[in-house]
């Protein structure tokens, strides 16, 4: 067999493998050296596997040669490598960028648990985005849980472990509700391979333990990823965690929750639950609407920019699962493309936020007046990434918004309202992205951050790249738009 074909068990089988080859090397040098070249490597996986994925071939990989549904399988669609990408190049650019910002707050003695902790992150989060199994999907969260507790509680702010404790609780909830809510489908289809649960559902008469749960699945998942008003774990997540940390889980965490819960929905009970759209969208929409409310108009008045940002993903997972919400392959096509686009323009911000850790003392507002001057690339690399968050024409942003716009006025009244809010939440954008930019440019600097100098080349080469990145796909958007439309395809479609 080929090592194309065996490419979908290494994209998690060389993260996982290098980790404890990580903590045996214990030298911050060669430890980072070693978890930045597993990281390029399941980057150079993802990209090959989404390239096999537009060419339409169908990833279907038995492991140990054991046939679905008596062996565990790997399938990987559209959505699946989608999220690949997100999840390898987050982990990548942070890694590549983030060695003298990791420097600064995790301890060299433990460098090398820190790093080997990451790839665990990595390959856990691959393993979902991978597997055609539903309890194996249980496993990888846990896995990718636990690591990230480790992650985010490792830096040197102390309130990150009050932070790691409620991000702990609300996880574990999530995924308790996760794991009964499989264990009633098992109880009445006696299979955990997806494809076997639909087709199996199709026989089961009894369908009350189904919907319940439907319910368990669906608010488990909705739990880890953060959707409002369960969102409570996340804002002290990313605001306490090293900052690279945050970069990486900020870009894709979430995004690996909602592609579980699409994929369930979708693939598992939409052709067996009657009136499953009605339900799924009279749960989602409201939510929906009222986290991008209610996230816009908190970010708008935080000072502390981390806070800020994690405020914004709140508003911006609600446009995503606004977008699943109206069931449509317009809406569909659009939450699948702003997952790409949010990753890019959110990435790129909180890797800007570590450059000014660097320099200096403080990442609030006050903290970094007049740095636009001092920094200027830096700068001019976050305010292109917040325009694509607001939606410019000609940055990522600007397409997956307008997309929703257009799926949102396909639904008559009902979609206009969503309209509304979508717009207002632009403009809330548009005031906090300005906030930063206004205390940036036009403050009096203090002597802190007259002293300020540009940030570290690899930090600022890989803030630069992700910041063209937000212009490239604006401007020619057809890989992630291609990958999107097949997700919202087969979503539609169901499982063969």
């Amino acid at each position: 067999m080929s090592l194309t074909a065996q490419l979908p068990a290494l994209q998690v089988v060389v993260p996982l493998l290098t980790a404890p080859l990580v903590v045996l090397l214990r030298t911050p040098g060669l430890s980072w050296a070693a978890a930045t070249a597993a990281s390029l490597t399941a980057f150079a996986i993802a990209v090959a596997l989404a390239g096999q994925v537009l060419a339409g071939e169908v990833i279907h990989y038995e492991m140990g040669g054991w046939p679905a549904p008596f062996g565990i399988s790997l399938n990987i669609d559209a959505l699946g490598s989608l999220v690949l990408l997100l999840v390898t190049g987050a982990s990548t650019l942070a890694l590549v960028g983030g060695r003298d910002s990791l420097a600064t707050e995790i301890e060299a003695g433990r460098r090398h648990l820190f790093y080997a902790a990451w790839l665990i992150v990595l390959a856990g989060l691959s393993g979902i985005a991978v597997t055609g199994d539903a309890f194996n999907v249980f496993v990888f969260m846990e896995i990718s849980s636990l690591a990230t507790y480790v992650l985010i509680a490792a830096g040197p702010d102390r309130r990150a472990l009050t932070a790691t404790f409620k991000y702990l609780i609300m996880g574990t909830i999530g995924a308790t509700f996760y794991l009964i809510g499989v264990g009633m489908v098992y109880m009445m289809t006696g299979t955990l391979n997806f494809a076997d649960m639909e087709v199996r559902l199709a026989e089961v008469t009894e369908l009350r333990p189904i919907v319940v749960a439907a319910g368990f699945i669906t608010v488990g998942l909705a739990l880890k990823a953060a959707m409002f008003p369960l969102h409570v774990w996340l804002p002290g997540a990313y605001t306490h965690a090293p900052h690279m940390v945050t970069a990486f889980v900020a870009a894709c965490s979430t995004k690996v929750a909602i592609y579980v819960l699409l994929r369930f929905d979708f693939f598992v009970f939409q052709n067996n639950l009657s009136q499953h759209d009605l339900h799924f969208a009279s749960f989602l929409l409201p939510l929906a609407l009222l986290g991008i409310l209610v996230g816009s108009a908190v970010a708008m008045v935080e000072s502390n920019l981390k806070r800020l940002l994690a405020h914004s993903s709140v508003a911006q997972i609600g446009y995503i699962l606004l977008g699943a919400s109206l069931i449509s392959e317009a809406g569909i096509t659009a939450a699948a493309a702003h997952m790409f686009n949010h990753a890019l323009a959110k990435g790129a911000m909180f890797l800007a936020v570590a450059a000014f850790a660097l320099r200096l003392s403080g990442v609030r507002l006050n903290d970094i007046a007049g740095v636009g001057r001092q920094m200027p690339l830096t700068f001019a690399a976050l305010a292109v990434a917040g325009a694509s968050l607001v939606g410019i024409p000609g940055t990522a942003g600007f397409v997956s918004k307008w997309l929703l716009l257009q799926a949102a006025f396909a639904q008559g009244t009902l979609g206009l309202v969503a309209v509304v809010v979508v717009v207002l939440s632009s403009l809330a954008a548009v005031v906090y992205v300005w906030r930063i930019i206004e205390a940036a440019y036009f403050c009096e600097p203090s002597a802190e951050v007259q002293a300020a100098r540009e940030a570290p080349l690899p930090i600022l080469a890989v803030l630069l790249l992700a910041a063209a990145a937000n212009i490239y796909f604006g401007l020619v958007p057809a890989f992630p738009l291609s990958l999107a439309e097949m997700s919202a395809t087969e979503l539609l479609g169901g499982l063969q």
